[in-house]
């Protein structure tokens, strides 16, 4: 059994069962992959993949284990390699963060400046995506980190440190009516067009809570992902715009009347998440306690070590102080 044998069985897993996809990830030729993935299932005595002429068609019951194990092998593989730099080579490497787009527009570009001035040697990579996605990315080992607000506190094999708290804005027309309102409520604010992301991001569920505790139905007329894009649609008179308060720019959104809202919406919290057993370099823990100053290396480690996922979650939410905001 080869290391590169558990490669290609976990990447053909990953595509979809597509072994051309899979080999061209691999820069390598499909024929090749398709070998030693029979030359694996022979070495074991069972088959990994079922197979429909020449192609594979699903896992088998013994090869869904099996790739379970090739996973853990791959990742402790790729802890042992950041070990080893580690010690060799202390202040290089790549770091890889999978975010949203209101994290890597608002929140990450001073963290990822002074990261940058402190590591000029390590290479970031950021990426993003819907919050399902980087959580799978992270949990996959594709990223390093997931910084999001919703969805990835249910990926069990994730560490999830919360980093921030922080809720809405509403955002109007000068000419709007509810430009001159003193206090809004979310009664006068179901009376118009909403424009705000789209479910699944930058906390939309605690908005649509909102409303419904309150026994209100609101009208979303538009959703993006990008509080740009928002922004765009309420100057063009579609509606009114409801954004993290960190996505308002006092100068850039200035023909914009801010209002607002963190008396009508429960406030949210982004979160931190690794693949619980990452080997986290000290560049890594750096980077954490940037974005995240309470976030110590000593409890970053603490917390990633509790083996119960129920018992971690319950630990880390004890770590955020209850007046740690962000507004900008």
């Amino acid at each position: 059994m080869k290391i590169r044998q558990l490669h290609y069985i976990h990447e053909v897993a990953r595509r979809g069962l597509n072994i051309t996809a899979a080999a061209e990830a691999l820069f390598t030729s499909q024929p090749g992959v398709s070998k030693q993935i029979r030359l694996l299932e022979d070495e074991l005595g069972v088959d990994i993949f079922v197979r429909n002429g020449k192609h594979l068609s699903e896992v088998t019951p013994a090869g869904a284990r099996i790739l379970e194990y090739a996973a853990r092998v791959l990742h402790e593989t790729e802890n042992i390699k950041n070990v080893a730099q580690e010690f060799k080579d202390t202040d290089r490497g790549d770091l890889t963060v999978a975010t949203t787009h209101t994290q890597a527009r608002y929140a990450l570009p001073p963290v990822i400046t002074r990261f940058r001035q402190r590591y000029p040697r390590v290479a970031l990579h950021l990426h993003q995506g819907s919050p399902p996605q980087i959580a799978k990315m992270a949990a996959e080992g594709e990223a390093d980190f997931a910084i999001a607000t919703e969805a990835i506190e249910h990926f069990e094999q994730l560490v999830m440190l919360p980093c921030y708290r922080w809720n809405r804005c509403v955002l109007v027309r000068p000419d709007h009516r509810l430009a001159r309102e003193s206090k809004l409520t979310l009664a006068r604010l179901a009376e118009h067009p909403l424009i705000t992301y789209t479910f699944g991001f930058t906390g939309r569920s605690k908005l649509d809570q909102a409303f419904a505790a309150h026994g209100l139905r609101h009208d979303v007329v538009l959703t993006a992902v990008d509080a740009d894009v928002i922004k765009t649609y309420v100057r063009l008179g579609l509606g009114v715009g409801i954004v993290a308060e960190m996505a308002y720019d006092p100068d850039a959104d200035k023909d914009l009347v801010r209002l607002p809202a963190d008396h009508l919406f429960e406030s949210s919290v982004t979160h931190i998440g690794f693949r619980r057993g990452l080997f986290l370099r000290s560049y890594m823990l750096d980077f954490i306690t940037t974005f995240a100053p309470h976030l110590s290396r000593e409890t970053v480690e603490s917390v990633a070590s509790i083996s119960d996922a129920e018992t971690r979650a319950a630990a880390a939410a004890k770590l955020l102080p209850r007046d740690l905001k962000r507004d900008g």
